[in-house]
């Protein structure tokens, strides 16, 4: 199965996810990554879930679910965004919630299969991502997985009183 591991696997996004998504789109700490800038209703999230019964080629996007295969349990999520079916590129991000399931390989088993899907199915040519220059397992996470750090958005996040770069990764996958 593509999207069978052996730490993880993915999956659409349930109805019954939306507990667990309304808990992580409105964690404050998980703005900053996700580029949120207010809570979200479980009445908005009960909809989104609603419309990802559509077709990345139609809603341009896919979230799925990552599940541990050991206990079942939803901990995190994969998103391809801004997908670009004229040009086969579509951004990536990911999330592992829980701080404890960190580490563990599932961010890295849960890039592989959807790397797998983009270049066997959707047939990308490329995936991209930026992320914060101070999120040093996110860019050892892509860099480990062969993307290449193509530029640098100086100064692109406000982080309190300041700013942060934004690093920009890309992976040609065909």
């Amino acid at each position: 199965m593509l999207f069978e591991g052996r730490l993880c696997c993915l999956r659409a996004v349930e109805p019954t996810d939306v507990d667990v998504m309304y808990v992580w789109e409105n964690d404050t700490s998980m703005w900053r990554v996700s580029a949120s800038t207010a809570p979200s209703s479980r009445h908005a999230l009960a909809e989104l879930v609603e419309s990802m019964r559509y077709d990345i080629y139609a809603a341009r996007q896919l979230r799925l679910i990552i599940q541990c295969c050991e206990s079942g349990e939803a901990i995190g999520a994969v998103d391809l965004y801004d997908f670009d079916p004229q040009n086969l590129n579509a951004g990536i991000g990911i999330l592992i919630y829980d701080k404890e399931q960190r580490g563990r390989g599932y961010a890295t088993e849960a890039l592989q299969m959807v790397e797998r899907y983009a270049r066997e199915v959707l047939h990308l040519h490329q995936l991209w991502c930026c992320v914060g220059a101070d999120n040093g397992a996110s860019i050892a996470l892509f860099v480990a997985a062969g993307f290449e750090q193509i530029g640098i958005k100086r100064e692109w996040r406000r982080v309190g009183n300041g700013f942060e770069d934004e690093i920009m990764f890309q992976k040609i996958i065909e």
